[in-house]
């Protein structure tokens, strides 16, 4: 069974990797160091790991520690043939600004009606994006912009909060939920915890970028199956 859908295009589908803003603690400028020892000792109870071992593992996270190296972004439209289709594009640089620059040129061929979708954007990817402009000294897209505004005024669609029904106890992995689900899972040679040692280590920025490029298309998934449950959808990927 299949379902037309309709007012898709004013959805962006979303996703970032980030890594830690230094190989490593030795890295760390001194006067960056004294803050991240605060932040590390209120993890380190749970992580059993001293400052050094605790910034390459988890530094990344925290847009004050971190920054983004891979932007991806997806958008669902009907094609000549009347098929569902998903137009993926990827921003990668290690220059976060120049990353930051060229994910807001897109944002303003769209108005402020444009809707976000991501897993659990809403306390991680949209806020990171926003700080992360914010230190590089950018303007704030006005998709971005949420001064001022109640949580009923942002529209942003946030494929966790589907799922979780008003449950705010936990959270649900998209790995988990595209298992549980039967959807394509991004999950291959990757997974979340190695993008710091693939970009430092290995050179992976492209390798980073596929693998956000697959979670795009997995949320897109997540999105179709939790707002339509009743129906099928078999993308036609265009890359």
């Amino acid at each position: 069974m299949s379902t037309n859908l309709y007012n898709i295009s004013n959805i962006l589908f979303i996703d970032i990797e980030t890594v830690s803003a230094f190989k490593n603690y030795e890295q760390v400028p001194d006067n960056l160091k004294s803050f991240w020892c605060k932040k590390a000792a209120s993890q380190k109870e749970f992580e059993g790991n001293n400052e050094a071992e605790l910034y390459e593992k988890r530094a990344g996270i925290f847009s004050e520690f971190g920054k983004i190296i891979v932007i991806s972004i997806g958008q669902l439209f009907y094609d000549k043939e009347n098929k569902l289709s998903l137009k993926l594009k990827s921003i990668a640089h290690h220059d976060e600004r120049e990353l930051l620059q060229e994910f807001a040129s897109i944002l303003t061929k769209y108005d402020s009606k444009l809707m976000f979708c991501g897993h659990n954007i809403k306390e991680f990817d949209l806020p990171y994006i926003g700080r992360r402009m914010l230190v590089n000294g950018m303007e704030i897209p006005v998709q971005l912009d949420f001064s001022g505004k109640k949580p009923w005024e942002i529209h942003h669609i946030d494929t966790m909060e589907l799922w979780k029904f008003g449950d705010y106890k936990n959270y649900t992995s998209l790995d988990l939920l595209a298992n549980l689900l039967n959807l394509p899972s991004s999950k291959s040679d990757m997974d979340g915890s190695q993008v710091g040692d693939y970009y430092y280590n290995k050179d992976g920025l492209q390798e980073i970028a596929t693998y956000c490029n697959k979670d795009v298309i997995t949320t897109t998934y997540l999105y179709l199956r939790l707002k339509y449950p009743a129906s099928t959808f078999e993308l036609n990927i265009i890359a």
